[in-house]
């Protein structure tokens, strides 16, 4: 990838900023290479991934070398990215928003600090895996589980911190935080919450602060980079009980929804309750072309034969309870009776009890799994996969117009249809897999246009998306209208207040600096009809 330098930097000036960080991190550490470029670009760019072109990477090894590189980048103008290990596939990956910008990769700063057995929490560093975690307590023998995303490959912490979810009791990553460790875009170093006070042993307890709590300020967030913080675990149960229903119809998805989502707000149902279509199962099977070998969406009649010959359902629920055998029981017959009244098949029954071995791919027990990457080979070619990813009230009356609204759209662009739903209590995310082949470019055009309909007509109907990929920061933040858009206004007074050069992730989540600003809607697919709710 050739090289873009930072908006309003020389060459002079770059390479005398590369100069300044090797004095810092070493000069095996600073990587400003054509194929160094590649390495962190988004390999599931949809386009040209120069849009999004890092100049350089930095890597610091400690907290240290961070405030050091951070005060470096004020000297000298050169803004960074960070990432804590870079597999935010489908989101962008570790490519940073603003062409030119340096990543500062912190998958060095991989250290396992804490783990806790009594009061299950840990303490990390950003470049721990989700493997990394899980392979620690199991070698610990820690009586834990942890939660984690579909996609295991990526941080604990870089998940969390982008509003990571997972499919267990502590399935909201970012509501596990507790404690974090920040470097201020002076390069301050700041601790939250009991942190705050010389060797508090609460500090990756208590989730609160004195004062002001600011945890969740330094999420989806450019207002520092974290490089250290608490994390609350599950404690592991004493037996659990996975309950497998097929749901046969599409519309099913309404009463599904007015079904299990009060059983999760009561509190019988404790994890995130993950409701994928079929599609989400047949990309496990083969490719596209295995079931479907012409051009355009796959139609229905061909959908129902699938559907009829591989024994699926449209969707399926696979739910699961946590805790001592009879109370799982009684929850089970709960859940059973109330699925009952609408579903006559009664549901597949998989216990696991202490002592029992748990299989590699049970995300909703903790154990992290690449195999949902698969996904990115449905199309063939050079695979790649977006989410359009809204948040609706968990009723069938939102989930249903969401559905048919979404449905709609997709088919307009001839696309084929691969939904879920999650419910974690009051709302739902529904992520919507658009997946395309990054060398066809009349397919990844079509893709483009696709989202932009997305993002618009969602907005008009007043939902709004949870996290989006680079490409599409500034029109998501563009449909958080309220008040002449007060969320933005406020964010970039912040961010302008505690970073006037701008140095730390300019353009994330669509908050830009001052420094910046003529940067913003610089994607040339950044052509949303805008729409919200004021």
């Amino acid at each position: 990838m050739k090289l873009h330098l930072p908006p309003r930097v020389s060459p002079q000036g770059f390479a005398a900023a590369l100069k300044a960080y090797e004095g810092v991190v070493g000069k095996d550490w600073v990587m400003a290479s054509e194929s160094d470029r590649d390495a962190y670009s988004d390999i599931y760019a949809p386009g040209d991934a120069e849009q999004w072109a890092a100049s350089a990477a930095v890597a610091p090894a400690n907290v240290e070398e961070v405030r050091a590189v951070v005060r470096l980048a004020n000297e000298h103008k050169t803004p960074l990215w960070p990432v804590a290990r870079g597999k935010n596939l489908g989101y962008g990956t570790a490519a940073p928003r603003m062409a030119g910008s340096i990543v500062l990769d912190l998958g060095r700063m991989n250290k396992i600090i804490d783990i806790d057995p009594k009061l299950a929490t840990c303490v990390v560093e950003p470049g721990v895996g989700f493997f990394d975690l899980h392979d620690a307590i199991l070698r610990g023998n820690h009586p834990l589980w942890m939660s984690v995303p579909g996609n295991g490959w990526g941080s604990v912490i870089g998940n969390a911190l982008d509003h990571g979810i997972g499919y267990t009791p502590y399935g909201l990553h970012a509501r596990n935080l507790c404690g974090l460790e920040v470097v201020l875009p002076d390069g301050d170093l700041l601790r939250t919450g009991m942190g705050a006070m010389t060797g508090n042993p609460a500090w990756h307890l208590f989730p609160f602060s004195y004062g002001p709590t600011y945890d969740l300020a330094f999420t989806q967030s450019n207002l520092g980079v974290v490089t250290k913080a608490g994390l609350w675990l599950q404690p592991a149960p004493e037996a659990s009980l996975e309950l497998i229903f097929d749901i046969p119809e599409e519309g099913d998805i309404g009463w599904v929804v007015d079904t299990i989502a009060p059983l999760k707000i009561s509190g019988l149902i404790e994890q995130n309750v993950f409701i994928p279509s079929w599609l989400g199962k047949m990309v496990l099977k083969g490719q596209r072309h295995d079931f479907w070998d012409k051009p355009g969406a796959i139609p229905e009649w061909r959908v129902a034969e699938l559907l009829k010959q591989y024994k699926l359902g449209y969707w399926q629920v696979a739910l699961r309870l946590y805790g001592e055998e009879s109370v799982i029981k009684a929850k089970a017959e709960i859940v059973k009776a109330a699925m009952k009244r609408h579903l006559a098949a009664p549901p597949q029954e998989n216990w696991w009890r202490q002592g029992d071995a748990i299989g590699q791919y049970e995300i909703t027990m903790g154990v992290p799994s690449a195999v949902p990457l698969q996904m990115s080979d449905w199309i063939g070619g050079r695979g790649a996969h977006m989410g359009f990813s809204p948040v609706v009230p968990a009723s069938s009356e939102h989930v249903l117009g969401q559905l048919k609204r979404s449905r709609k759209i997709i088919a307009d662009h001839d696309v084929d249809f691969y939904a879920s739903f999650t419910i974690g209590g009051r709302f739902a995310n529904n992520i919507n897999m658009l997946m395309y082949d990054r060398d066809d470019a009349a397919m990844v055009s079509n893709m483009k246009a696709l989202f932009n309909a997305l993002i618009s007509e969602t907005a008009k109907a007043g939902y709004g998306e949870y996290r989006t990929h680079l490409g599409w920061m500034d029109p998501v933040m563009d449909t958080f209208d309220y008040n002449n858009h007060a969320l933005r206004r406020f964010d970039e007074r912040v961010k302008n207040a505690l970073d006037p050069n701008g140095i730390i992730a300019p353009g994330k989540q669509g908050v830009w600096p001052a420094a910046y600003a003529a940067q913003r809607h610089s994607a040339p697919q950044d052509s949303v009809t805008k729409g919200g709710k004021a």
